[in-house]
């Protein structure tokens, strides 16, 4: 989750596009609670709402049917919070959009430039009708390059043939380093409780920091931990971590922040407070469904 100061844009006002965006988190965290409830309840859970509406807002615009508003929107996101920050000592970022078409089709040329100056996207005409699986191999080959390898074989075997006409992909990447260190020798195995009643020993990363962004709400908490800013003013990035007071309460806990309009703006940790114990589990997850 990233906090950023928001740069105004040519159509929309500094206030106009704030609106937006906090339009687009509801949206976000609403999504979020949708996907949960038909694809992943009870389970471990990774999911990019981003991702998904880049989809969607270059699919309307392709239909005439995207507001300024959205596109305005968009491409704050992708120039301004999804810039890479590596030159400046921050984090590192990419985040790439490509449409691929069949190259038999027309194509509009308006459509080309939107996709390309407004949505920052690899637009490419391919041939799907006689080269479809050399096509598949160069989509692949394109995440894993924009990934840094970490997602390879996106598109499994038979998923594009010759009656393809359009591919759209979507790479996010994030790598950062924390503004307060975790140390390797402070981590240690404890006890991480699940939802059916019982508990795994797992890794634990402990901080030598003992002031923390903390937020006591009603029943639960929320931490921020920051990540390393380095020369870049206009934003900032953080990773939150809500935690329920009961040991089963999370599923109350996802409802009512899908649920509740400004629910992130509303549980914004400003101040550090002193912690007498900060543990964090160290975790890697895989999650995939049919959108």
């Amino acid at each position: 989750m990233s906090v950023l100061e928001i740069i105004a844009s040519p159509s929309l006002s500094k206030k106009e596009l704030q609106k937006e965006m906090k339009k687009q988190n509801d949206a976000d965290l609403a999504l979020t609670g949708k996907v949960i409830a038909s694809k992943a309840r009870n389970s471990n859970f990774v999911f990019s709402p981003a991702s998904l509406k880049s989809f969607l807002t270059i699919e309307a615009a392709s239909a005439s049917s995207a507001t300024e508003e959205r596109k305005a929107v968009f491409n704050e996101t992708a120039t301004v919070a999804f810039a890479d920050g590596k030159a400046n000592g921050g984090p590192k970022i990419t985040a790439i959009n490509g449409v691929w078409v069949e190259q038999s089709l027309p194509v509009d040329h308006s459509y080309k430039n939107l996709l390309v100056n407004v949505f920052k996207a690899t637009f490419t005409q391919v041939d799907f009708r006689s080269k479809a699986e050399q096509v598949r191999t160069e989509l692949n080959k394109w995440v894993s390059d924009q990934t840094n390898g970490l997602i390879k074989d996106l598109l499994p075997h038979g998923s594009v043939d010759n009656k393809t006409d359009k591919v759209y992909g979507n790479a996010l990447y994030f790598k950062g380093a924390w503004e307060d260190k975790f140390s390797k020798s402070k981590t240690k195995d404890r006890d991480f409780h699940l939802l059916n009643g019982t508990s795994v020993s797992v890794p634990f990363m402990s901080s030598g920091h003992d002031r923390q962004y903390v937020q006591r709400c009603g029943g639960f908490k929320v931490l921020v931990l920051p990540f390393r800013q380095g020369l870049d003013i206009n934003r900032s990035f953080s990773m939150y971590f809500y935690l329920p007071d009961k040991k089963d309460g999370l599923d109350n806990l996802v409802k009512k922040m899908t649920s509740t309009p400004g629910f992130v703006d509303n549980h914004n940790p400003t101040c550090r407070v002193k912690l007498g114990d900060l543990a964090i589990p160290k975790f890697k997850i895989s999650f995939g469904f049919e959108a």
